[in-house]
């Protein structure tokens, strides 16, 4: 078997990941098309009166759905709203509560790695800069910066009254664009595939993202994680080459401080595990004690 063959055999994370993320984008589209409406804001319908996708058991954006009638929300979106408007309703918390419990349970970035349509685009841009041939910094911007961007979207919320991050989502450009027809956040999208053609790899979803500063501070209680088999590791680099949050979260279980990859910032996207040619990493779940 050729070596392309073989790195193609074990991408099977970033294969079902990336069904994944296409699947997540084509559930929030199919409401519309289903009911003779048209994405990106238009109609695709006669003059007969047609029903409304808000009419079906699942319909919404990343920030806000209807699942069988009951509401779910971005925690994070609620959480901005709740310090703009200066009051959290119930219903808010409801909403928010069950998204929170699911990526807490399962971990937080998740979300990014999954679901998040701008991790799935950016990977399409990081291989169109390597086929071209650019070079560009590997963290130009330390990771835990998008902590501090998350603290201070929040801090803004309630002293602007306005949920900041909402309004120049990269996230809405493509999922509420679509959708929509929304142009919220489009100019913020462009500087962000600009900065990783030309800047500094993965740097918004690394360091800058606000809603993954969010879920990076959730993430450290999630139970699927990335185990390393210390006798089969053979430090070749391969994982942490592929690794699309930081490579330094791998370093702790490459050098035998610990058994998994605990730091709030993985993704599980698996892509490390796909990488690793003596299949030393794999997923799995439960969250054992950090090596004394």
């Amino acid at each position: 078997m050729s070596e392309q063959a073989a790195a193609r055999k074990r991408a099977r994370w970033t294969g079902a990941r990336h069904v994944v993320q296409v699947a997540v984008l084509a559930l929030f589209m199919l409401p519309l098309l289903a009911t003779g409406w048209g994405l990106f804001g238009g109609f695709s319908g006669g003059e007969e009166p047609a029903p409304t996708p808000a009419e079906l058991p699942f319909f919404g954006t990343l920030s806000s759905s209807t699942v069988f009638g009951a509401e779910t929300l971005d925690p994070f979106a609620a959480l901005q709203a709740a310090l703009a408007s200066k009051t959290l309703p119930l219903a808010w918390l409801a909403a928010a509560l069950p998204v929170l419990a699911v990526y807490g349970l399962v971990r937080g970035r998740a979300f990014c790695g999954w679901a998040c349509p701008v991790n799935l685009m950016l990977e399409l841009v990081d291989a169109l800069r390597r086929k071209l041939g650019i070079a560009v910094r590997e963290a130009p911007v330390p990771r835990r910066a998008k902590i501090g961007v998350a603290a201070a979207v929040l801090v803004l919320s309630a002293i602007t009254s306005i949920p900041v991050f909402e309004a120049f989502s990269p996230i809405s450009a493509v999922n509420k664009g679509i959708l929509l027809g929304s142009a919220a956040g489009l100019w913020t999208l462009a500087a962000i595939v600009a900065a990783e053609l030309f800047w500094g790899h993965r740097v918004w979803c690394r360091a800058l993202c606000p809603l993954g500063g969010f879920y990076e501070a959730l993430g450290r209680a999630g139970q699927v994680n990335v185990r390393i088999d210390h006798d089969a590791c053979v430090k070749c680099g391969a994982c942490k080459a592929a690794c699309l949050c930081d490579p330094a979260i791998l370093e702790p279980a490459i050098e035998r401080c610990d058994d998994i990859v605990r730091a709030g910032d993985c993704m599980a996207c698996g892509a490390c595990v796909d990488a690793c040619p003596t299949r030393a990493l794999s997923m799995r779940l439960g969250r054992p004690r950090k090596q004394a």
